[in-house]
């Protein structure tokens, strides 16, 4: 059995760690709120812009697509990892980088297969591969609309400009403090939408439909980074309060143990002490 000082050493230890993790987990309790509310607000507007784009879409002719729907032959894949930061948030890094890692492994095995990191895990864990075209890790520290639509910009250029044929988001979606959701979605080309023989959208429009779903498109295409990023920021708090309550019961489960034994040794010391004296009085009367 250890000594007493061991013993106390390790409890003083523990106590130190319980208390760090018990203040990240009140830290990511009150980032999560915020970073919560805003992905709550900005789903309604994100699913009514699609379902707006959709809806006049699927009235166009089958000619007058958009440069981002081109339908190219699949050779060059660009897939935007999603991850954070920081660590301490359990496996919510590391199912992004293995979900990536399976498109570049398996789905898109013989394509040409870069990644765009936004996040320094991902960059971290891709740029010893030198598959890392670019890395936006600064973008948490000032998530606004007009810097994400910077990086959206860039995407949308990147496949109009042919350099890659197939650009796909990997990421958490928020769905509860304790769960999050792997998301593999395609970027570009937008994906058709078919045609609903229902659809009837008795307006007069001015500009013309192709016009105005040719200003939708790209606004709806920065909608949807900014709401994945937005998703990942709020999982990535829910999960690091998650994972630092757990941490926190672990310590404290532990510390208690740890006290459990330093009372028994400390009992056993006493009682080999109080037998250490009777047997010097017992041998003095003799």
């Amino acid at each position: 059995m250890a000594n007493l000082k061991e013993i106390r050493n390790r409890i003083s230890s523990v106590s130190s760690t319980m208390q760090i993790t018990s203040a990240m987990k009140m830290v990511s309790a009150a980032k999560l709120k915020k970073a919560q509310d805003a992905i709550t607000a900005m789903r309604p507007y994100a699913d009514k812009l699609t379902e707006l784009l959709q809806s006049l879409s699927a009235t166009l002719d089958a000619d007058s697509g958009s440069k981002y729907s081109d339908q190219r032959e699949v050779n060059n894949v660009l897939i935007v990892s999603i991850t954070s930061n920081r660590g301490l948030c359990g496996a919510f890094n590391s199912n992004i980088i293995k979900q990536t890692q399976n498109l570049i492994s398996n789905t898109y095995a013989g394509k040409k297969v870069s990644v765009l990191a936004i996040g320094k895990k991902a960059n971290d864990a891709f740029s010893k591969k030198q598959i890392v075209v670019g890395n936006y890790s600064e973008l948490f520290d000032d998530l606004t609309f007009d810097n994400v639509a910077n990086v959206a910009k860039r995407l949308m250029n990147m496949f109009t400009e042919g350099e890659y044929d197939k650009i796909v988001i990997v990421y958490n979606k928020f769905k509860n403090a304790a769960t999050q959701e792997i998301m593999t979605e395609q970027f570009l080309p937008i994906v058709p939408v078919e045609a609903d023989v229902n659809v009837n959208l008795d307006y007069i429009f001015e500009p013309s439909k192709i016009e105005i779903v040719e200003q939708l498109i790209p606004k709806s295409l920065k909608t949807q980074l900014f709401k994945s990023i937005r998703d990942s920021f709020a999982s990535e708090h829910g999960a690091r309060m998650t994972a630092m309550h757990k941490a926190t019961d672990n310590a404290t489960e532990l510390r208690d143990q740890l006290k459990l034994t330093y009372n028994k040794a400390r009992q056993a010391s006493i009682t080999n002490e109080i037998l250490e004296i009777v047997g010097g009085a017992e041998a003095l009367n003799n």
